[in-house]
C-alpha cells in the first residue's frame, strides 16, 4: 500500500486531468476486477468476493489533487494562472511547478521584499499578482513550453521523516486511493464496487455521476481531512490528529452523515481495536456530499485519514494511520454489505 501511495503522489492528476493516475490504478487492479471509465473519467471497479451481499457498498476515493491552471502569457513571458480547487495563496509563493504534460519546471513569482513597501510587508500578495516563471524571456518563448488551459501541480519529492510520518504534495486524496487498491488487491468476503472518482475538488462532480450509475445501498468515502494538531491552534480547533487513528465524520459543510452509520463505526472500532477519533469541527466537504443524496438516497459514511498542511505542497501524514483507516473501512464495508 505504501509503495502504491509513493507511485501515485508522484504522477499528475489537476482536477479534469486524472488520466496518470487512472491509467496507474488501472495497471495494478485490471488483473483482479472488472473495470470501466465512465464518461467523466471515474474508474468503476467491481470485486468479485467470497459472497453475494444483501446490500451493494460502493467505496470511494478521489484521483484529483487542487494545482493551478494557465489563463494568459505576458509578453515578458510569464504565465499568469489560477487556482483549480481550493489553493491558499500564502502556500503558492516561491514554489516550485511543473507545467503541462511534459512538467516544464518554473517558479511561483513575487515581488522581492526589498521592493514592498513597508505598510505592505505583512499583507499577503493578491493571487491575481502572482505569475509563473519558467525561464521564458519573451511570450514567443514561453509558448513553445506552455499555453493557456495547461494545469501546473506543485514539484514537491515524497519524503519520509520523523516518527511514522510522511511528506509529500497530493496526499489528499492519494492516499485512499492507495487503501482501497490494497483492499482490491484482497480476498474480499462479499462482492464490492469501487468508485476512483474525478474532479472531486471543484464541486463533487465524479461522485455525482458514479454514484448515479452504481446505485449503492451503502456507500463509504475514503479522504483525507485536516489535522491543525499544530503549534498556536486551541484544542476545540485541532479537527483531529496525527497518530490518533482513522477520523469519522458526523458532520461537514456537504454531508449531515447518520447518526447510526457514526455510532456503528465506533463500536466496530472498539471491537476489533482499531484506532479511530471524531472530525470535531464542522468544516471541509468531499464526495459524501454528492453520493448521499444521489438517485432516491445512499446511507453514507467518511473515514478520512488525519493530513496536516492539506491542499500545500507539503501535506504530512502518518503511515500508522493510514493503516488504520483501511481496517476500519474494511469492517464498515463488510458491516454494511450485510445489514
Amino acid at each position: 500500500m505504501y509503495k502504491d501511495l509513493e507511485t501515485l503522489c508522484g504522477l499528475a492528476g489537476i482536477s479534469g486531468r486524472e488520466e496518470k493516475v487512472r491509467a496507474y490504478i488501472l495497471s495494478q487492479i485490471k488483473d483482479v476486477a472488472e473495470c470501466r471509465v465512465d464518461p467523466l473519467g471515474n474508474l468503476i471497479v467491481f470485486k468479485k468476493g467470497a459472497k453475494t451481499p444483501k446490500n451493494k457498498v460502493m467505496l470511494a476515493a478521489h484521483m484529483d489533487e487542487v494545482g493551478l491552471i494557465v489563463t494568459y502569457i505576458t509578453d515578458d513571458g510569464y504565465l499568469k494562472f489560477t487556482s483549480v480547487g481550493g489553493v491558499d495563496t500564502r502556500v503558492m509563493l516561491g514554489r516550485c511547478v511543473a507545467v503541462g504534460d511534459d512538467n516544464v519546471p518554473g517558479v511561483v513569482g513575487i515581488v522581492p521584499i526589498h521592493m514592498v513597501k513597508e505598510e505592505d510587508k505583512a499583507n499577503i500578495p493578491d493571487a491575481d499578482t502572482l505569475y509563473i516563471d519558467i525561464g521564458a524571456i519573451s511570450r514567443e518563448e514561453a509558448e513553445k513550453y506552455a499555453k493557456p488551459g495547461d494545469v501546473a501541480h506543485f514539484d514537491s519529492d515524497f519524503i519520509r521523516f520523523g516518527d511514522d510520518h510522511i511528506k509529500s504534495r497530493a496526499l489528499d486524496d492519494r492516499a485512499g486511493c492507495a487503501a482501497l487498491i490494497d483492499m482490491i488487491k484482497s480476498d474480499l468476503p462479499y462482492d464490492m464496487t469501487f468508485a476512483f472518482t474525478v474532479q472531486e475538488e471543484v464541486g463533487l462532480r465524479g461522485a455525482k455521476t458514479a454514484a448515479y450509475s452504481v446505485a449503492p445501498d451503502y456507500a463509504i468515502v475514503v479522504e483525507t481531512t485536516t489535522a491543525a494538531d499544530i503549534a498556536g491552534v486551541a484544542k476545540e480547533k485541532q479537527v483531529c490528529k496525527l497518530g490518533q487513528g482513522a477520523v469519522i465524520s458526523f458532520m461537514d459543510r456537504s454531508t449531515l452523515y447518520n447518526r447510526e452509520l457514526y455510532d456503528l463505526a465506533f463500536k466496530l472500532a472498539e471491537k476489533h481495536g482499531i484506532k479511530v477519533q471524531p472530525k470535531t469541527v464542522v468544516a471541509g466537504g468531499n464526495d459524501a456530499g454528492a453520493i448521499h443524496t444521489s438517485r432516491g438516497g445512499v446511507r453514507t459514511l467518511t473515514v478520512s485519514l488525519p493530513c496536516r498542511y492539506l491542499h500545500s505542497p507539503s501535506c504530512v501524514i502518518c503511515e500508522a494511520d493510514l493503516a488504520e483507516v483501511s481496517k476500519i473501512v474494511l469492517a464498515l464495508a463488510v458491516e454494511f454489505a450485510n445489514a
